[in-house]
């Protein structure tokens, strides 16, 4: 059993290849078929926690300001790569390899150097840029504790 992307078709060889794809990570699914495995499986659950709470789109919304002209990454799939990275166990910006060994699965990662100007960037921004990310993850934790109605209550300090 494997994980491949829900959208995709084979061309030659091994190679899987992407027809459509929603919000910042590619959509997974599960298939007995033989295919390539992705080797943190645990990063898969958390890129789709990331989707399907929204938290994608909160992080791309709140960094708007930050997000230069002709940018080909948005700084909010930058800063979600950073935190999945250190979640996968890496302790630099470098350790980001780790996610552009897997494309089908993580999508297009930023390199080292991208992903360094956005970190200064957003460090020169200050409480500005760290006001709006934790206004995005605010939102987003709103939003999923009212899901599963009133049966659930999110623990004390959330």
């Amino acid at each position: 059993m494997g994980l491949v992307e829900g959208s995709v078709h084979r061309s030659s060889g091994s190679t899987l290849q992407v027809k459509k794809r929603t919000g910042f990570y590619p959509p997974l699914r599960t298939t007995s078929a033989p295919s390539a495995v992705v080797a943190q499986a645990g990063g898969v659950l958390l890129t789709e926690t990331v989707r399907k709470t929204g938290l994608d789109a909160a992080f791309s919304e709140a960094l708007v300001p930050w997000r230069k002209d002709r940018a080909v990454h948005d700084p909010g799939k930058i800063l979600l790569d950073v935190a999945l990275t250190v979640a996968l166990g890496g302790d630099c910006l470098a350790d980001a390899a780790m996610l552009r060994a897997e494309p089908v699965a993580y999508g297009s990662v930023a390199s080292d150097p991208t992903v360094s100007r956005l970190i200064d960037t957003l460090a020169k921004a200050g409480p500005k840029a760290l006001s709006a990310i934790r206004s995005a993850r605010a939102k987003v934790r709103r939003h999923v504790w009212q899901l599963p109605g009133r049966m659930v209550q999110p623990p004390t300090g959330w």
